[in-house]
């Protein structure tokens, strides 16, 4: 049985092997999904398990500082993300209807494969997001949604990266989610910042709107596939993923803001304050994109919950 099994994964391993597209073949950790798997998984174990029992008995870190930077760093490298999408296909040849992934070695495939790479490479980086969490014993921000997100989602692209690089209708979707991470690093890193940046945080409000706004335009774009008579060399499973993503996380960004504007219901916030991303303020936590974010300030007065203001009781 053991024997069986070891070779039906070496068969797997030497198939996979034979169908990595070769133009990928020499970036970093795309050579075996080995690598990139033992990297989540621990990652999975250490936020899960490992890290909160370590920082069990001890003081959460201070890492204003180190975060301010690491937001900095993460908006430069998600914005010139979005740049070289657009400068790969989607604001030069591409119809924004059904576009092919392009096969060939021309420059705008190889320069579309590096950025595709790159995407992917941006998802490993951003475990840091989590790792952050533990160090600062903020162990209640990292829910089961916020570690699936942050594993699958770089699971998923390695494969999407190793057999279908270079573009496609897919690679839209990751574009638009690069633009939405300008805009949000650049709210952690004022809100990392400390107090007296606070004030320039006014457009916090709108953060589940973009969000959402995100993923309507993923799915509507990813539907038409579905309405087309033909749209070749396309991969179904990667558009069908897809769109259950778009789909699935617009659903629970609604629910959240039904919750939060209509019913003026909030999440609990554990010791009564809730900090994210250095933020020294209170904000309200609400899950989004797999993770917790601020989205506007509560305030207690009376033992009761006030969301925007301090109202009198």
């Amino acid at each position: 049985m053991l024997l069986e099994a070891i070779t039906s994964v070496v068969k797997f391993h030497s198939y996979l092997q034979s169908r990595t597209d070769a133009r990928v073949r020499d970036y970093p950790l795309m050579q075996s999904p080995i690598q990139m798997t033992s990297i989540l998984l621990g990652y999975v174990i250490f936020s899960s398990y490992i890290g909160p029992r370590l920082m069990a008995n001890r003081k959460p870190f201070i890492l204003n500082r180190v975060m301010i930077i690491y937001n900095l760093c993460m908006v430069l490298l998600n914005a010139y993300i979005v740049y070289e999408f657009m400068m790969s296909g989607w604001a030069t040849t591409y119809t924004w209807r059904c576009d092919l992934i392009d096969p060939t070695s021309s420059p705008q495939a190889l320069r579309m494969i590096r950025v595709a790479w790159l995407f992917y490479f941006s998802k490993l980086i951003e475990l840091l997001d989590t790792v952050f969490f533990v160090l600062r014993k903020k162990q209640s921000q990292i829910t089961f949604l916020h570690v699936f997100h942050h594993s699958f989602m770089p699971w998923t692209w390695w494969w999407g990266v190793t057999l279908t690089p270079a573009g496609g209708m897919g690679s839209f979707h990751a574009m638009v989610n690069s633009a939405v991470h300008v805009i949000m690093y650049s709210y952690y890193g004022l809100s990392a910042a400390g107090p007296r940046f606070q004030k320039y945080l006014w457009w916090k409000k709108y953060m589940t709107a973009i969000q959402l706004t995100q993923f309507v335009l993923v799915s509507i774009h990813i539907s038409q596939y579905y309405f087309m008579d033909k749209c070749d060399y396309q991969v179904p499973l990667w558009i069908h993923l897809i769109w259950m993503y778009g789909v699935l996380f617009f659903l629970l960004f609604s629910n959240f803001w039904v919750q939060a504007y209509i019913r003026g219901n909030r999440l609990p916030i554990s010791n009564h304050k809730s900090t994210q991303n250095g933020s020294t303020s209170e904000p309200a936590a609400a899950v989004a994109n797999g993770k917790h974010y601020e989205n506007g300030y509560t305030h207690y007065t009376n033992g009761k919950i006030i969301m925007g203001k301090v109202k009198k009781v």
